[in-house]
């Protein structure tokens, strides 16, 4: 009986919790409780929750209130943050944790539920299949009363600590801690100690992903054939070679390079029904004697030349080409999408998917009963891509941008935007689903003043 107000896992605060190894486990949405959760009841956010939804969205996290509020405190709480929400939910209702699901765009094992409260945040995650993290609820040290409620919750949370079938089920989660109890965040991770320490983190996570796809059993794409495919799903074409302000002309053409020799490796690759595609076991590692040149990659959230370079620009032409069919992307990572400035009509997710061999990769599953193929060419200095297919889908899709704009948070200024994909019907032309793709929160990566001052809020 008391195993459906039993969480996941159980927290201090919702800053000990590694937000980046919640992604790692595949989580890609965080359903969060506001009052006693990220404030004490009824106060406005504060700096700290503010910066921690910042860098949750940087991990590639989306995020979401869940609250039973109002709409006019929930508004007052969001006024510095970047996030879906949903009033008046009703909670412990499964209803509101399920449209929270729909409109993060995410699958229910992807979502996660944080709040304090478990005969209302914890039960209703159960009512609805979804994971949950429960944390210690935010007392001021002035008060004295905390309600019966609070008694019982710490009465079920002993049984719960005591239970090791419903104990930690998420597994290592938290923010590592020093021998004096701080934060980690004061401790430099391996990776960050000397070059030479971020080059064995980069080799060790190299060695666990030729581990794990040895031991998968998926099946790749690896058969090419020239002849095309008759229908052609979506298609999508860009320019090479950048040009404006700080962009250095020798890397641009580098990218280019890296691009085309690439995309030798992609072209005319048939994904059957069930197989998956992986970029980096199909281009394979990159190597000076293969001819791939210095082009602009981003490390420590700077541009600079690195050995094969531009690569993500092709990952994200595919990755464009997928979100336009019905083909189930299965692992996705970001990056800022701001690295240049728009030129003419704005082309939302025309950059931002980051790759690099070959843990960090970018992979889709053709979950469809039909083989499809990739075309991707360098031409005229331009890429031009194709998804095909054996026949036409019943549905095509569109993407769509709403609120774009920019903001300054600190020194720094960021894109901001809501990405969505619209599946519409072909028979009917009527749109049947709309999915969000990303809450975007890119950095500006190239001169700010460039940025359009009637874009800036």
């Amino acid at each position: 009986m008391l195993e459906r107000f039993y969480p996941y896992e159980y927290a201090d605060s919702v800053f000990s919790i590694d937000y980046k190894k919640l992604y790692n486990k595949g989580f890609r949405g965080l359903i969060f409780d506001i009052d006693n959760t990220l404030v004490h009841h009824g106060d406005d956010s504060v700096p700290e929750v503010d910066r921690l939804f910042e860098q949750i969205h940087q991990t590639g996290l989306q995020t979401i209130l869940v609250s039973n509020n109002d709409e006019a405190r929930v508004k007052r709480f969001v006024k510095n943050i970047d996030t879906l929400y949903i009033c008046d939910a009703g909670k412990p209702d499964p209803a509101a944790y399920l449209k929270a699901v729909k409109m993060l765009g995410i699958k229910k094992k992807e979502a996660l539920v944080i709040g304090d409260q478990m005969f209302i945040d914890i039960l209703g995650a159960n009512q609805s299949g979804l994971a949950s993290i429960l944390v210690k609820f935010i007392k001021l040290d002035s008060e004295k009363w905390i309600g019966k409620r609070r008694y019982l919750e710490y009465l079920v949370l002993g049984f719960w600590k005591h239970n090791k079938k419903y104990h930690h089920r998420l597994g290592d989660i938290y923010v590592k801690k020093t021998e004096d109890g701080s934060g980690a965040k004061q401790r430099k991770l391996f990776c960050e100690i000397s070059p030479v320490t971020f080059a064995l983190s980069k080799y060790k996570e190299k060695l666990k992903r030729h581990l794990k796809d040895l031991l998968s059993k998926e099946k790749f794409a690896k058969t090419r054939i020239k002849k095309k495919l008759p229908n052609v799903v979506s298609s999508y074409s860009s320019e090479l070679i950048k040009k404006g302000k700080g962009i250095d002309p020798t890397l641009q053409i580098n990218k280019a390079r890296n691009i085309k020799l690439a995309s030798s490796k992609i072209n005319g690759l048939i994904i059957h029904p069930g197989e998956v595609f992986s970029f980096w076991r199909t281009v394979g590692k990159g190597s000076k004697k293969e001819g791939y040149r210095d082009g602009r990659v981003i490390i420590g959230g700077k541009l600079v030349p690195g050995l094969g370079g531009g690569l993500c620009n092709l990952a994200n032409t595919i990755h464009l080409l997928i979100l336009h069919s019905p083909l189930e992307v299965v692992e996705f990572h970001s990056h800022s999408d701001a690295l240049a400035p728009d030129h003419g009509k704005r082309v939302p997710f025309s950059s931002g998917t980051s790759v690099s061999y070959n843990y960090i990769d970018y992979r889709f599953k053709n979950t469809t009963d039909q083989d499809v193929q990739l075309l991707v060419w360098c031409q005229d200095k331009k890429l031009f891509a194709q998804l095909r297919s054996e026949r036409e889908f019943p549905q095509y899709y569109e993407i769509i941008e709403e609120d774009h704009h920019f903001h300054k948070e600190g020194a720094k200024y960021f894109r901001i935007s809501k990405i969505y994909r619209n599946v519409i019907d072909r028979a009917t032309g009527k749109v049947t689903d709309k999915q969000l793709v990303r809450d975007n929160h890119s950095e500006v990566m190239y001169d700010c003043d460039q940025i359009p001052k009637e874009l800036i809020r």
